[in-house]
């Protein structure tokens, strides 16, 4: 499997656990859904996005394809800069932070993975 196509496959099940289980997915990222009951609703709006960019990524091809992965690649920086003002404000626990700006990191590690090995080909 190409490195895209894992990012987006990876994406989308993110998304679909999001939707489907909006807070075992928050619980998983170190969130409590109990202290705020209006994460569910965010977990499901996150998840939509997670399945409208892996899925459009996996129907591009060409200079699109390495657009959307740039795209994500951006949201991604996004959520990890998001993520680091959570902890800086105290917003969320430490822990879930630098799990939540890991995952997003890693996202756009992959990317960029991604498109070099895209570039090969």
């Amino acid at each position: 499997m190409d490195p895209v196509t894992g990012l987006s496959l990876g994406r989308i099940a993110i998304g679909v656990g999001s939707i489907a289980s909006p807070n075992l997915t928050a619980r998983l990222f170190g969130l409590s859904p109990a202290s705020n009951p209006q994460l569910g609703y965010f977990a499901r709006m996150f998840g939509v996005r997670e399945i409208a960019i892996g899925g459009l990524t996996l129907l591009a091809k060409g200079d699109a394809r390495r657009t959307m992965v740039l795209a994500g690649m951006a949201v991604d920086g996004g959520d990890a800069a998001v993520g680091a003002l959570g902890i800086a404000r105290k917003e969320v626990p430490v822990l879930a932070g630098v799990m939540l700006i890991g995952v997003a990191l890693g996202a756009v590690g992959s990317g960029g993975a991604a498109i070099a090995a895209d570039r090969g080909r």
